[in-house]
C-alpha cells in the first residue's frame, strides 16, 4: 500500500500539487485521472521519487520516503517496476534484451538464472518466442507487452503505469487493461496507474484518484463513478459518450 498525505509541489510560484491525501490499495489497479494540467504527472513522479515534494509525505508499506537513506532509497527502486508511456524500448535491443535490462541493472543473477526469469514473463504476457525479434518487428499492442515483461521481471511490488494505452485501438487497449489487473491481483502488487482513457477507468477502475487543480476532488471505485453526484468528475467523465451511454442504460435498467 502507498500513503499519501498532504502532499505539495511547486515549480516557481506555479503551486501544481496542493495538499494531495489519498492512498494507493495493495492487489487492485489504483487509476489517477483528471483534466490536463490537473497535477496527474507531476504526482505520479513524486511517487516515483523523480520529483522531491515541498512538504507532506508518502509512505510504502507503512514507511515515510522522505525518512529512509539512500539505500533504503535505492532499495525501494529494485521494488518498483515502470511502463512508460510510448513503451520506452530500447530500438537496437532485441525484446530478451529490453526485458533482460532492470536484472543486467539491479540483481546479481547469472546469465542462465536472466534467461529463465525472461522466459517466464515473456510467457505470462503471451508473447513466447519473440526473444529475438527487435522492437520495430513486432506491433504496437506487442510492443505494450514486453514492456510490462520489463516492469515485472523483477518481481516488483509496486507497478507504476504512464498512459499504458497511448496510441493503441480500443481493442488492444483492452487487452493491456486485463493484462495490467491480471498481473496486479496475481503478485499482489500495488498498481498505479495513470491515464486519460475513459474505457480503461470503466474496465479496471479499482480505486480511481480524480485529481482537479492539484487536489483530490473524488476518489472512489469503477461503480462509484456511475452514481456519483460530485459535479467536478460528472463535467469531466461526461465527455466520454461510453459513460453516457452507461448512465443512460442504468436509468433504462438495461
Amino acid at each position: 500500500m502507498i500513503k499519501v498525505r498532504d502532499l505539495r509541489k511547486s515549480f516557481d510560484d506555479l503551486e501544481v500539487l496542493k495538499g494531495v491525501n489519498t492512498e494507493f490499495e495493495k492487489g487492485k489497479t489504483n487509476l489517477i485521472i483528471g483534466q490536463s494540467g490537473s497535477g496527474k504527472t507531476v504526482f505520479l513522479k513524486c511517487l516515483l521519487g523523480l520529483f522531491i515534494p515541498d512538504s507532506g509525505t508518502i509512505e510504502y508499506n507503512e514507511k515515510v520516503y522522505q525518512n529512509f537513506s539512500k539505500d533504503e532509497k535505492r532499495e525501494l527502486s529494485t521494488q518498483m517496476g515502470m511502463v512508460f508511456q510510448g513503451g520506452a524500448l530500447f530500438d537496437s535491443m532485441t525484446v530478451e534484451e529490453n526485458v533482460m535490462f532492470p536484472l543486467k541493472m539491479l540483481t546479481k543473477m547469472g546469465r542462465a538464472e536472466m534467461k529463465n526469469r525472461v522466459e517466464e514473463v515473456l510467457d505470462r504476457v503471451n508473447l513466447v518466442n519473440t526473444n529475438t525479434k527487435f522492437p520495430s518487428e513486432i506491433s504496437g499492442g506487442m510492443q505494450k507487452r514486453v514492456s510490462i515483461a520489463r516492469a515485472i521481471v523483477n518481481k516488483p511490488r509496486y507497478l507504476f503505469c504512464d498512459e499504458p494505452n497511448s496510441g493503441l485501438d480500443p481493442r488492444t487497449a483492452a487487452v493491456i487493461d486485463n493484462l495490467i489487473q491480471e498481473i496486479t491481483r496475481e503478485n499482489d502488487i500495488t498498481t498505479v496507474i495513470n491515464t486519460h482513457d475513459m474505457n480503461s477507468v470503466f474496465e479496471i477502475g479499482e480505486n480511481i484518484v480524480y485529481l482537479e487543480n492539484g487536489v483530490k476532488a473524488w476518489q472512489g471505485s469503477k461503480d462509484n463513478i456511475y452514481k456519483t453526484d460530485n459535479k467536478q468528475v460528472t463535467d469531466f467523465v461526461y465527455a466520454s459518450n461510453l459513460f453516457q451511454k452507461v448512465r443512460i442504460a442504468q436509468k433504462e435498467g438495461l
